[in-house]
């Protein structure tokens, strides 16, 4: 297929990798848990204090055994999702503190912000899995608002959805609360019914919280995320192919560790890299660069036969404006064609990760399933073609009445609810709404006519119970360690 973007020859690749493997033969990474180091010293992997110094034979022998196509399950089996592959899934934003209004405002984002994306997820046709951090509710208490936070998700959604990596507590909760949803903690081991996310701390470190996080997830069985985030110039070197081999040796450390703790635990690889700003010192994942920092990582991860991650709809404007439709466009389309499998941040962000926006969660939907449709083969058939047709009409004629036509009209072509294909007097006749206002009145009526999904009450009222009871203790926890 003839394609502008130049993908990587064989040489750029092993090279890249060559390059990577040499930091983390002479750099290492550190590891900033104890149960971490010590995992690699017992299977023969050199540790330093806290660095660890891996071999292009550790490496190899890591991602080996490394599926590259698994299943994620849904609450609603019928939901479950494929990561990997030649397929790609959309999930929503990650992250973001604030809420942008519809009149370009940020506030602090709440429980019943997180609570309404849990909503818009469940009754969405282009989001195919939710995240887990889709805001950070700022009226919780924050060391325990991650209970709320996978309450809400497993009870108001019945697709699959990322767990909570924050620490090793956290992780267990994750895991006990799933085990509640689906039968049993025995029925979710070794059977990936959640994602964890693990972002390194570039360059070449893992937290204590991130590695803990690795362990506990690896030890369920549970499928991982590592997903390094460079700012190209800051934490990483400013050339590309620099970021390229920086965050391949950061993600490989990773994926060393939980295939020594549980060797065939799916993993995606995946980066959210993208450069800064010189000019004023903040990442900009709306650049060009991001989109071609994606697109490599895409090749990078096939090299290795692994699924993908990427960003979706990123953008640095703090509305949904022209500046967040163009640079979500180009980023989302490039991640789509190169090839990424697990799209997060697909719907809603704003501003740099740090905002997310009803109106343009609505109009980033949209832009999935505009996605979804550039990406159909064209059919090329003598039914489709339809010769006999061409010849009835002939010279002059018309085919809008034909009966294919009637039969395929709505069919046929991506048909939109947010954009506008009215001419312009009708446009305006109907209110000359924009974009963004239309958005506002599609997200109150999608969250208006929200159902619930079905859950049993029974295991409802147990995860309820298991929230109250775990919140108390660790606030109590807190209490001790204070005094």
């Amino acid at each position: 297929m003839y394609e502008r973007m130049r993908p990587f020859s064989q040489q750029d690749i092993h090279r890249l990798h060559s390059a990577s493997m040499e930091i983390l033969r002479d750099v290492g990474v550190a590891f900033h848990d104890p149960e971490a180091l010590e995992i690699f010293s017992d299977h023969g992997v050199r540790v330093e204090q806290k660095t660890v110094f891996l071999t292009e034979r550790d490496v190899r022998m890591a991602i080996a055994s490394v599926p590259s196509e698994f299943e994620i399950n849904g609450r609603d089996p019928g939901k479950s999702v494929t990561v990997g592959g030649d397929g790609f899934i959309f999930l929503p934003g990650y992250g973001p503190p604030y809420i942008v209004t519809n009149l370009g405002e940020q506030r602090p984002a709440s429980l019943e912000d997180y609570q309404n994306i849990c909503k818009l997820v469940q009754t969405s046709r282009q989001i195919d899995m939710n995240s887990f951090l889709m805001v950070e509710p700022w009226d919780l208490d924050p060391r325990t608002s991650y209970l709320d936070m996978l309450l809400a998700n497993i009870t108001l959604c019945d697709k699959p959805f990322m767990g909570c990596s924050f620490n090793r507590q956290a992780c267990r909760d994750t895991m006990e609360m799933a085990g509640l949803a689906f039968g049993g903690l025995d029925k979710i081991v070794d059977r990936p019914v959640t994602v964890g996310a693990i972002s390194p701390s570039s360059p070449l470190q893992y937290s204590k919280e991130a590695s803990g996080a690795i362990i506990e997830y690896a030890r369920f069985g549970q499928p991982l995320l590592i997903a390094c985030c460079v700012m190209a110039g800051s934490s990483g070197p400013i050339s590309m192919a620099g970021v390229l081999a920086l965050q391949n040796a950061e993600i490989m450390a990773g994926i060393a560790l939980a295939q020594l703790i549980k060797p065939g635990l799916p993993i995606i690889y995946g980066a959210a890299s993208c450069p800064m700003d010189m000019r004023v010192g903040t990442i900009s994942i709306g650049a060009p660069e991001t989109a071609v920092l994606a697109g490599a990582t895409a090749q990078m991860a096939r090299f290795y036969g692994l699924p993908s991650r990427g960003g979706g709809d990123l953008t640095d404007a703090h509305f949904p404006d022209i500046q967040a439709g163009m640079e979500s466009a180009l980023i989302m389309v490039t991640a789509v064609r190169n090839g990424l499998n697990f799209i997060l941040h697909s719907c809603g962000i704003l501003g740099s990760f740090v905002a997310m926006s009803y109106e343009k969660f609505i109009a980033d939907e949209e832009l999935c399933g505009m996605v979804r449709q550039l990406l159909k083969p064209i059919e090329v058939s003598e039914e489709a073609i339809d010769l006999e047709e061409v010849k009835e009409v002939g010279i002059g004629g018309q085919y809008l009445t034909r009966k294919r036509t009637l039969e395929r009209c709505r069919t046929e072509y991506f048909i939109p609810e947010l954009m506008n294909r009215q001419g312009y007097g009708n446009w305006k006749r109907a209110g000359m709404q924009r974009a963004d206002v239309k958005a506002t009145a599609i997200m109150e009526r999608r969250l208006a006519n929200y159902v619930k999904p079905g859950i049993d009450p029974q295991v409802e009222e147990a995860l309820v119970s298991y929230v109250s009871e775990h919140k108390a203790l660790l606030n109590q926890a807190a209490v001790l360690s204070r005094g």
